[in-house]
């Protein structure tokens, strides 16, 4: 049984910093997740992983399958899910290379399977969506570190796949400090299940209320020239894991009579 899984990008499963031990591509009642599940280690750590969009990147955002994936991390014993992941910045000091401990979200998608629970009407309290307790662990190593960071930070989650306009991207900056396309459902569903969440996201771009065309090449680019310090980060942050959850995020599922 492995307690932490990762899902991110392919790039974090280097041979320089993922020991692989096994592969493991199960089925759940949604089906097959995104792509095979890396069992192996991170600084002594046992993780799971998974490549969000697959190996290949051929799920888009609306595509991804979040149940499959967030099922079969659970049907592995995983309790922690650890989510690096790219947005856009809507503030100025939001700036490219900074990393997002994110603690709040505001949903904008509009076609995704947002619950586990479907036969009969179940309230999950979500008020506070993230892990304060893994997000303390990752702000104290960014600091360590010297990583630009900013311990907190409001994630509004569009469709996608395309970019927003200017008119979008202008109304979200008065609700949001970052935008993305993937939190959602990714982050509720863990919460059904009583897992903790947390999302590292790392800044690649000023969306376009600045002017300044977005692309996936600018995406990827910052993407790519920020993953050493991603995966610095997690060898710092993932031994300090507790083994013991004093977060309550467990407790949602039997709060809500699910």
């Amino acid at each position: 049984m492995v307690r932490i899984g990762i899902i991110g990008g392919s790039g974090i499963y280097n041979a320089d910093t993922f020991e692989i031990i096994k592969k493991v591509y199960p089925d759940t009642e949604y089906g097959k997740p995104s792509d095979e599940i890396l069992i192996g280690r991170i600084a002594g750590t046992e993780v799971a992983f998974i490549p969000r969009h697959g190996k290949d990147h051929r799920f888009p955002p609306s595509a991804v399958p979040y149940r499959a994936n967030i099922k079969a991390l659970r049907d592995l014993g995983v309790e922690i899910i650890i989510s690096p992941c790219a947005v856009g910045s809507l503030r100025e000091e939001y700036r490219p290379g900074d990393l997002v401990i994110v603690d709040q979200f505001i949903d904008f998608t509009k076609k995704r399977d947002y619950t586990f629970i479907n036969d009969r009407t179940v309230h999950i309290s979500i008020a506070d969506p993230f892990c304060d307790d893994l997000a303390q662990i990752f702000s104290n190593a960014a600091e360590e570190m010297n990583i630009r960071y900013h311990d907190g930070g409001t994630y509004v989650c569009i469709e996608g796949p395309r970019f927003s306009t200017k008119a979008e991207s202008n109304m979200f900056r008065n609700f949001a400090d970052i935008i993305g396309m993937t939190v959602v459902p990714e982050c509720q569903l863990a919460r059904e299940l009583g897992m903790c969440y947390c999302s590292l996201a790392t800044v690649t771009d000023y969306d376009v209320w600045k002017d300044e065309p977005v692309d996936i090449q600018m995406v990827l680019r910052t993407m790519k020239e920020c993953l050493s310090k991603i995966t610095k980060l997690l060898e710092t942050g993932l031994p300090r894991i507790s083994e013991i959850r004093k977060c309550g995020c467990s407790d949602a599922p039997k709060d809500a009579g699910a």
